[in-house]
């Protein structure tokens, strides 16, 4: 079994080097990167029809 899995060590010179942030543009805030990996809703209309439902009820009390 060891055979089958060796250690690569091609990156240890750069494993630890400083994370690149521009001085130029602000980072981006996580929602928005998270956002751009689901470029659809799966769902769509789902948000509105909560907060429509959620409105209702509101204003039945």
């Amino acid at each position: 079994m060891s055979e089958k899995f060796q250690e690569i060590h091609q990156y240890d010179d750069i494993i630890h080097l400083p994370h690149h942030q521009s001085v130029h543009r602000p980072q981006m805030p996580v929602a928005d990167r998270a956002a751009q990996f689901a470029p659809f809703s799966a769902l769509s209309g789902y948000d509105e029809m909560i907060k429509d439902a959620a409105e209702a009820k509101r204003q039945e009390k």
